[in-house]
């Protein structure tokens, strides 16, 4: 069994593309069978994309952990054009996705890796943001979460959407506990858009 959060080479393609308005811009995406979401971008990380732009950023570049094929990522660095936005995912098949997806839209301020967490991320960021992958497991989660604390400049903010019932309540009480502050910022439709400051 395949999943978004594994490295599956071999399973085979079935890419579709549509376009999507995501902050004011329309964008076009590429798509694949062994990614997250691959029809549509899922109201989660809409949500999430939505209130990250209506918020006052700290300063410094942005970091998209476990990016898919890019749909965060690169409607935020298309929104900050000029900010640099590092993507990262552990699944080869959406980072190549995500590059495809950037050329088609333009979009020259991105930096994607491939990463297991933030096993191969360096450097000090302005904002984080993430729609964790839940199916991955709360240790996953809970890494991508409690990790991005060191990641962050000082009065950096990590950003993420769970659902109430995928874990948003306890999600919330492990930033509590591991940054200065932080807090529920929208709910829509049993989402949870969780911001911890450092």
């Amino acid at each position: 069994m395949s999943h978004y959060y594994t490295n599956d080479p071999d399973l085979p393609h079935d890419e579709q593309t549509f376009s999507y308005d995501l902050a004011g811009n329309r964008l076009e995406f590429t798509s694949d069978n062994g990614v997250f979401s691959k029809r549509t971008i899922d109201f989660g990380s809409r949500t999430l994309i939505e209130t990250v732009v209506d918020q006052v950023l700290p300063d410094g570049p942005l970091l998209d952990v476990g990016c898919g094929y890019g749909p965060i990522g690169l409607a935020l660095a298309k929104h900050y054009p000029n900010r640099q936005v590092t993507m990262s995912d552990v699944n080869e098949r959406a980072l190549a996705l995500a590059k495809r997806n950037a050329e088609a839209n333009k979009i020259a301020n991105v930096t994607i890796v491939e990463s297991s967490v933030y096993d191969h991320i360096t450097g000090q960021f302005g904002v984080i943001v993430t729609n964790p992958p839940i199916r991955a497991g709360k240790a996953i989660v809970s890494a991508i979460l409690a990790g991005g604390h060191e990641h962050l400049v000082p009065g950096g903010q990590l950003y993420c959407v769970i659902q109430k019932k995928q874990g948003a309540p306890s999600a919330l009480k492990l930033m509590q506990a591991t940054f200065a502050s932080a807090e529920k910022v929208k709910m829509a439709h049993g989402y949870y858009i969780l911001r911890a400051t450092k």
